[in-house]
C-alpha cells in the first residue's frame, strides 16, 4: 500500500508528464537503445519543447548521431518509446545527405523547399485556364461565383505563404551561406561535398520545420557563413537540436545542453560555458559525497568487525549491518574519458625567419587569389589564416608548402623542417598498412606503446590500431594523417582544418599540445575556439593581399569591430554632411556674396567643457546602489555555500539519507541563486561602465 505522500508524488509525475507531452514536439520516454552488446542509452527520457535551442554533446562514439536517428524514426528503441507530435515537422541535416546528386541548379534544389507553394501555383494556373475557357457571361451565376471565389482564396493563400518572393528568399539564404550570385545557376553536381551540404542546409532552413536537427552543421562552413547561420538561427521560429564540436557556436546558439554520458542523458539549463562550470561543480560535489560516504562505510565496517562477536554489542553490530545494506550507494564521480597527452618533439632549431614570400601572385583563370603580395613567417609565429571560403586560404597554405605553382618568390629559411597536413595528404597513406604500421614507418622513433597512446588521442583505441587503412572512413583517414604530422618532429607545421574530424576532448588535447609546441605553425580553421586558443597572429587575405594582425583572435575580432563601427560612424557623418550641404544649397540665395562664401561654419567638434547630464548622473547613482546590494548578496550567498560545503564534508550526514538529500538540495539551490546574482552583478557593473563613459563625472 502506497503512502499518501507517495500517491501524491506519483499523481503529480503523471500529470506533469501529460502536460509536457501535450506540448512537446518530439522526445524519448524511458528509451533504451543498443548496438549489439553495446548500450547507447538506458531508460532515457527527453522531451523537446517548442522554441528550445539545444546542444547535444558527448565524447566520440557515445551515440549523439544515433539519438538524432532515433528521433526521426530511422532507428527503433529496444525498450521504451520515441514520441512525436502528429503535426510536428522535422528537418534533419546529416552526413548521409552527401549521396544526393542532381544536374539541377543549386537555386532549383534549394527552392525544392517550397513544394506546397509550387502545387498551389499549379492549382491557380488551372483555375485561371478554366475561367478563360469558359465564357463567364454564359455560365450560371453560382458556377461563376464558385470559380472566382476559389481563385481569390488561392491567391490569398499564396500571399499568406509568401509565395511571391520565394526566389528572393532562396537567393538571400544561399548568398548568406557563401554562394556568389553567379553560382546560383550552376548545376548542383559541379560542387564539392561541403558546398552541397550548404545547399541542402539552405533548403532545410527554407522549409521552416518545427524541429531542426543539425549534425555538425559548421563542418562545411567558413567563418562568415557560420556567423550568418548564428544570426539566422538565433531568430528561428522553432526548436533546434545541434550536434557540434564548435564551442563558440554552441555558446551563441543554445540555452540548454543535453550530454550523453555513461549511457544516460544529463541536462544543463544554459549554454556550453555554463555546462562546463556546472558539470565541474556537480562532479566535485558528487566526488566529495562519494568520499565522505566511503569514510562513513569504513567506520561502520570497523565497528561491525570489532563488536559482532561480543554478545553485549551484537545487536548494535547487526543494526549497523542492516543500515549499510539499505544505504543508497553514491557512485565515484571520476570522469570516463582519455587522460592522454599529445607531445611534439622538435629535432632542430631553425633560423629567425622561416619563410619569406616576395611579390607572389596566384590566379585560377579569371579568379585572382593573391596579387603581388608579400609576407614573412618568423620563428615562434603561431598564425591562423582566416577568411571566407573561396578567398584562397588552402591555396596560400599549399604555396607556402611548395605544393602549388605561383609567380613570385618563396625563400625558405635556415634549418626549416616542415610538415604539411591537408586533405590531399590522405592520398599518401598506404592503404594496405594497418593504422599502427603506418605510424611505425613514419620515422618517429617511438615504440609501439607510445604510438598506441598517441593514436588514442586521435580516437583510435584498442583493436582500431590493427585496422587496414583501406577500410577506414574519410574522417578516420584524416585523423591518421594528422597523427603522422604530429609525430614528425618538424619545427614548422602547416595545418589545413586539423579539427574537422575530432571531438571536443581531442580538440582540447591538440590545443594543449600546440601551446607546448616549441616550433612554429600556420593553420587554417573555421573553429573559432580552436583559433582563439592557438594563434598569436592572424593572417587574412583581403583585396588579394595578405593582411597581418599581431595579436590573438579575440584582439583581432575587437579591432575588426572597432574599425567597422568607425566606418559606420564616418558613413553616417558623410551622409549627414551631404544632406546638410544639399539643404544649404536649396535654401541659399541665388547669388551669395564672396563674403558669405568665405565664412566658415563652426564644425561639430565636441565642446571642451561639456555640462554634466543630471539625469545620467542620477541613473549612475541608482545603479551604484544596486551594484552595492548585489555585492552584499554575493558575499552572503558565498558564506552560505561555504557553510553547506562544511556540512556536506561531515561523514555523519551520510548516515541519514534525508539529511543528506536536504543538504544537497540546499547546496544546489544556493549555488543556482549565486550564479543568477553573479550574472546580475556583472550586468550592473557593465551598465555602470557604460554610464561613466557616457558622461563626464569627474567634478
Amino acid at each position: 500500500m502506497l503512502k499518501q505522500s507517495e500517491q501524491f508524488a506519483l499523481a503529480l509525475h503523471f500529470y506533469l508528464t501529460k502536460i509536457f507531452s501535450e506540448h512537446m514536439l518530439a522526445g524519448l520516454q524511458d528509451a533504451t537503445f543498443e548496438f549489439g552488446a553495446r548500450t547507447i542509452v538506458r531508460d532515457a527520457t527527453w522531451h523537446i519543447q517548442p522554441n528550445e535551442h539545444i546542444g547535444l554533446i558527448g565524447y566520440n562514439g557515445t551515440g549523439k548521431s544515433t539519438l538524432l536517428k532515433l528521433l526521426v524514426g530511422e532507428y527503433q528503441p529496444s525498450a521504451g518509446t520515441v514520441e512525436r507530435s502528429r503535426t510536428t515537422t522535422i528537418g534533419y541535416l546529416h552526413q548521409d545527405l552527401l549521396s544526393f546528386d542532381t544536374k539541377d541548379s543549386i537555386l532549383s534544389v534549394a527552392m525544392g523547399a517550397f513544394e506546397k507553394i509550387f502545387e498551389l501555383e499549379k492549382e491557380i494556373d488551372e483555375l485561371g485556364k478554366e475561367i478563360e475557357r469558359e465564357n463567364l457571361s454564359d455560365l450560371g451565376g453560382e458556377r461563376a461565383e464558385l470559380l472566382l471565389h476559389q481563385y481569390t482564396d488561392k491567391l490569398h493563400e499564396m500571399e499568406v505563404l509568401g509565395g511571391y518572393n520565394i526566389e528572393h528568399k532562396t537567393k538571400e539564404i544561399l548568398q548568406g551561406l557563401g554562394f556568389s550570385p553567379a553560382d546560383l545557376e550552376r548545376p548542383f553536381h559541379e560542387f564539392s561535398g561541403g558546398w552541397r551540404m550548404r545547399v541542402l542546409l539552405a533548403k532545410m532552413i527554407l522549409q521552416k520545420p518545427d524541429l531542426l536537427l543539425l549534425d555538425e552543421p559548421t563542418n562545411h562552413l567558413d567563418l562568415p557563413s557560420i556567423e550568418w547561420l548564428e544570426r539566422y538561427l538565433q531568430n528561428y521560429d522553432g526548436s533546434v537540436v545541434i550536434v557540434s564540436h564548435d564551442k563558440f557556436f554552441l555558446d551563441r546558439m543554445v540555452t540548454k545542453i543535453v550530454e550523453v554520458y555513461q549511457q544516460s542523458l544529463h541536462f544543463y539549463l544554459g549554454n556550453y560555458s555554463f555546462y562546463e562550470r556546472e558539470k565541474q561543480q556537480r562532479i566535485e560535489l558528487q566526488q566529495r559525497a562519494y568520499e565522505n560516504q566511503q569514510e562513513y562505510i569504513r567506520q561502520q565496517e570497523r565497528f561491525i568487525e570489532r563488536f559482532r562477536a561480543k554478545a553485549s554489542k551484537a545487536a548494535a553490530a547487526q543494526s549497523a549491518m542492516k543500515k549499510l545494506d539499505k544505504l543508497d550507494r553514491i557512485e565515484n564521480a571520476e570522469l570516463e574519458r582519455p587522460s592522454l597527452r599529445i607531445n611534439f618533439r622538435v629535432d632542430k632549431t631553425p633560423g629567425k625567419i622561416l619563410v619569406t614570400l616576395k611579390h607572389v601572385s596566384k590566379h585560377f583563370g579569371d579568379i585572382e587569389i593573391v596579387k603581388d603580395a608579400s609576407a614573412e613567417i618568423d620563428r615562434g609565429d603561431k598564425i591562423a589564416l582566416i577568411g571566407a571560403n573561396g578567398k584562397g586560404k588552402s591555396t596560400l597554405l599549399r604555396m607556402i608548402a611548395g605544393a602549388e605553382k605561383f609567380s613570385g618568390e618563396r625563400i625558405w629559411g635556415y634549418n626549416v623542417d616542415e610538415s604539411f597536413y591537408a586533405q590531399h595528404q590522405l592520398e599518401a597513406l598506404n592503404l594496405n598498412h594497418t593504422v599502427l604500421e603506418e605510424m611505425q614507418l613514419c620515422g618517429s622513433q617511438k615504440n609501439d606503446l607510445e604510438l598506441r597512446i598517441l593514436l588514442g588521442c586521435f580516437l583510435f583505441s584498442g583493436d582500431d590500431v590493427e585496422k587496414r587503412i583501406k577500410v577506414l572512413s574519410g574522417g578516420e583517414k584524416a585523423r591518421l594523417a594528422l597523427a603522422k604530422t604530429i609525430v614528425s618532429k618538424a619545427n614548422f607545421l602547416l595545418l589545413d582544418e586539423p579539427t574537422n574530424h575530432l571531438d571536443m576532448h581531442s580538440c582540447e588535447l591538440l590545443i594543449g599540445a600546440l601551446n607546448k609546441y616549441e616550433g612554429s605553425y600556420i593553420l587554417v580553421s573555421h573553429d573559432r575556439y580552436f583559433i582563439s586558443k592557438t594563434a598569436n597572429k592572424i593572417w587574412e587575405i583581403d583585396d588579394h593581399q595578405i593582411r597581418e594582425f599581431k595579436g590573438s583572435y579575440a584582439e583581432w575580432v575587437d579591432w575588426k569591430e572597432r574599425r567597422e563601427a568607425e566606418r559606420d560612424v564616418n558613413n553616417n557623418s558623410n551622409k549627414k554632411d551631404k544632406n546638410k550641404k544639399q539643404e544649404n544649397n536649396n535654401t541659399a540665395p541665388p547669388q551669395p556674396s564672396l563674403e558669405t562664401q568665405s565664412i566658415k561654419q563652426p564644425t561639430a567638434a565636441a565642446p571642451v567643457n561639456t555640462p554634466i547630464n543630471k539625469e545620467l548622473k542620477k541613473e549612475l547613482q541608482k545603479q551604484q546602489r544596486l551594484f552595492q546590494q548585489a555585492e552584499e548578496k554575493v558575499n552572503a550567498l558565498k558564506k552560505r555555500l561555504s557553510e553547506l560545503e562544511n556540512k556536506l564534508s561531515s561523514p555523519e550526514i551520510y548516515s541519514d539519507k534525508n539529511k543528506f538529500l536536504q543538504a544537497e538540495s540546499d547546496y544546489q539551490k544556493t549555488n543556482d541563486e549565486l550564479s543568477k546574482v553573479n550574472l546580475e552583478y556583472e550586468k550592473l557593473f557593465e551598465k555602470i561602465m557604460d554610464l561613466e563613459q557616457g558622461g563626464d563625472f569627474r567634478g
